[in-house]
């Protein structure tokens, strides 16, 4: 992913719910100097806080690759996406996108893209081959971001605990796991585009035996309770073997996103259950922190939710956002 040509527009289509351009508000948020400008259609909810432009505009102005910021369910594009990405490649424009539906799919999309010379950057396209895991104990120290539910916050407390580390003079690596974050990184893996018999190799193999003060700090996804992607997030724990793990949670959240009837993990259930199903692959795993989306809470009712957290499971409590992790990043030394 080194070769993406910035800067990006990125591209929202009709999205209706926010909390579905994550790819787009984490490359804004992580890499805002990547970001030229987004494209919108008539209607759409989501907003990056950047620029809107239509592609002639963006080329104009610089743009260099239209960037697919929305995650659907199920990973799959509308077709009425089609036609933009046909004009972005006209245009000159390369196009990336982590859905699971590659690009190059599309008949349509395929031809203009050979005819331009527009490159076509499918995230999700592992090259592999994976092993199988091993499950054999590995030097170095890991840290998994879990979570209570879909789009809580566990790249963004991932990333934020690897800056954190690197302020604080630590050895310290981002390991991303999905889409955005590799979009973010420029490297690492899609575990749930990998084959589920290959997941947890594929993490052993992204997250190798190293010094025993490096730490690799590992972007999390769904959660251990979902009934549609507990099976990846079961996949990454066991491949990462952590030795360390945060629970991120949403304040308010009581229902799966986009999962109506589903109610959401307890952070005490995510912190059992990790322990419980890492007994065998990471005995001496703890909970070292919690991250918590407080967006939703004025400034002094969230300072006192993330105090009752920390005094409740006996770890600090953060907003990565709002607050910044530096009490979990002490936590670990």
């Amino acid at each position: 992913m080194t070769d993406l040509k910035t800067p990006y527009l990125i591209y929202l289509g009709n999205t209706q719910i926010q909390g579905l351009a994550k790819t787009g508000l984490g490359l804004v948020y992580w890499r805002p100097e990547r970001c030229l400008g987004q494209l919108r259609e008539e209607g759409c909810v989501a907003d990056l806080g950047i620029p809107d432009m239509g592609i002639a505009e963006a080329v104009i102005a610089g743009a260099r690759t239209l960037v697919l910021g929305t995650a659907f369910i199920g990973g799959l594009m509308p077709s009425e996406w089609t036609g933009r990405i046909v004009e972005a490649l006209e245009s000159g424009l390369d196009v990336a996108s982590g859905l699971h539906i590659p690009l190059r799919s599309f008949p349509n999309i395929a031809k203009v893209a050979r005819t331009t010379g527009g490159v076509l950057h499918d995230v999700r396209l592992m090259k592999g081959p994976f092993p199988v895991a091993n499950g054999l104990p590995r030097s170095g120290q890991r840290l998994l971001a879990l979570g209570t539910d879909c789009a809580v916050g566990k790249k963004y407390a991932a990333l934020a605990i690897h800056r954190e580390m690197i302020a604080q003079g630590m050895d310290a690596t981002f390991r991303a796991t999905g889409q955005t974050g590799v979009l973010i990184d420029g490297q690492g893996i899609c575990v749930d585009a990998i084959v589920s018999d290959f997941v947890a190799g594929a993490v052993e193999q992204l997250t190798p035996a190293a010094e025993v003060d490096h730490w690799d700090v590992i972007e999390g996804q769904g959660a251990l309770i979902h009934p549609a992607y507990a099976g990846v997030s079961l996949g990454l724990l066991h491949g990462a073997q952590p030795t360390a793990f945060v629970v991120c949670h949403e304040d308010g959240r009581e229902e799966l996103s986009a999962f109506p009837g589903h109610k959401t993990a307890s952070i005490a259930e995510i912190i059992d259950l990790t322990v419980l199903l890492s007994r065998r692959v990471a005995p001496g795993i703890r909970c070292v922190g919690i991250c918590l989306n407080t967006s939703q809470l004025n400034e002094a009712e969230a300072r006192e939710r993330l105090t009752d957290l920390s005094v409740e499971y006996g770890v600090p409590a953060c907003d990565p956002v709002r607050f910044g992790v530096s009490g979990i990043v002490r936590n670990l030394q």
